[in-house]
């Protein structure tokens, strides 16, 4: 449930509801029990930042798959050096 902020237009006093979707905004302000509680519009209170999201981040089990490892095993392997190689004295 979202919590949601409310500022009473008569005495200024700031109150926060936890509250359904469906629920009706509250009116009544519990501070001065005057009909002049109005609704803010705040952010949110988390942020979704990142590369984002796959479909397979939050299923369990072998069905499972690391998207971002699939992809780099796939990428091309630089050459390696051998350790036989002549070395100059």
């Amino acid at each position: 449930m979202p919590i949601y902020e409310y500022q009473c237009q008569s005495c200024g006093h700031e109150h926060e509801a936890l509250q359904k979707l469906s629920d009706q905004p509250l009116i009544v302000c519990p501070a001065c029990s005057k009909p002049e509680l109005m609704k803010k519009i705040s952010a949110a209170g988390f942020r979704l930042k990142g590369t984002g999201w796959y479909e397979t981040d939050f299923k369990t089990g072998n069905s499972k798959k690391n998207v971002a490892r699939d992809s780099s095993s796939n990428s091309p392997k630089p050459a390696s050096t051998s350790s036989s190689a002549a070395k100059s004295d």
